[in-house]
């Protein structure tokens, strides 16, 4: 019988064999964001890369905004992402555990995904261990205390008796609404924030105090920021902030040894390291 490396274990992940053993990362899909052209073809390549990946994926992590907006009424769900829903479930199906942080823009997925595809939504950052390596995982917005309308919207979206009141409204109305703050906020401010250097990107600034209270964490996984970078926070730290699927494409990959973060070339189909 056919020995697997599953997370978590503390025997050799070499003494496995090496089919299904790694974990992929990625976030920052917004999948339906203005223009909706330029989005089916981005899900188009993510579905392409799941594809691909679907060999040796042991589990699979979204770290937030999969959508760009969702909103999961009690009978009612987005339409749309179909051929991205149908490969998460045929990998769920193949044995592949999926699991998902809601970021800022899907805050309201509630149970639909784990119904119908099995995948876990986790609501807060978690940390997990794999092969003895200690990772910090989540999409990576308000970690910075000093921001407190973020803060305070995200405490709106989040409670529970204003979102019952919203689901009062007619989808077609709620979307509507959604889908034209979201366009409007993009010709406003953009998609891509500028990089801030490693003293000043708040990801970075947080690693480096939680790792007072937490010197063994080796890997803060984030995505939010939309900019892919690799920052060394000590001697066996590093913030790994996973870019987006929208100009980057790029993701994050653990064979049990080593994190790497890659880009997905969007032409060849080929993959990078970064």
């Amino acid at each position: 019988m056919e020995r697997r490396w599953r997370p978590g274990s503390t025997t050799s992940f070499s003494s496995y064999m090496p089919e299904r053993t790694r974990i992929y990362f990625a976030s920052d899909l917004h999948l339906g964001m203005h223009p909706l052209e330029e989005s089916r073809q981005h899900e188009q390549l993510f579905v392409q890369w799941l594809e691909e990946i679907r060999e040796d994926a042991i589990e699979l992590w979204l770290l937030g905004d999969v959508f760009d907006y969702w909103f999961e009424y009690s009978k009612v769900v987005p339409r749309g992402f179909i051929r991205f829903l149908g490969k998460l479930a045929a990998l769920s199906d193949d044995g592949v555990k999926i699991h998902l942080i809601p970021g800022n823009h899907d805050v309201w997925i509630f149970d639909y995904l784990t119904q119908e595809i099995g995948l876990e939504v986790h609501r807060k950052p978690l940390f997990r261990t794999w092969n003895n390596h200690l990772f910090m995982l989540g999409h990576g917005d308000g970690l910075y205390r000093g921001d407190y309308i973020y803060r305070l919207l995200q405490g709106i979206f989040k409670n529970r008796i204003l979102q019952w009141f919203y689901a009062r409204i007619h989808p077609n109305g709620s979307m509507a609404f959604a889908q034209w703050w979201s366009k409007k906020s993009r010709l406003k401010h953009g998609t891509f924030g500028d990089y801030q250097g490693a003293d000043k990107e708040h990801q970075v600034q947080y690693a480096r105090k939680k790792l007072k209270d937490d010197p063994k964490i080796e890997y803060f996984v984030f995505g939010h920021r939309h900019i892919p970078f690799d920052i060394r926070v000590g001697e066996q730290s590093r913030v790994i902030c996973l870019g987006d699927w929208i100009g980057n494409f790029t993701y994050g990959v653990f064979d049990g040894e080593e994190f790497q973060l890659k880009k997905y070339l969007k032409d060849q189909g080929s993959i990078i390291k970064l």
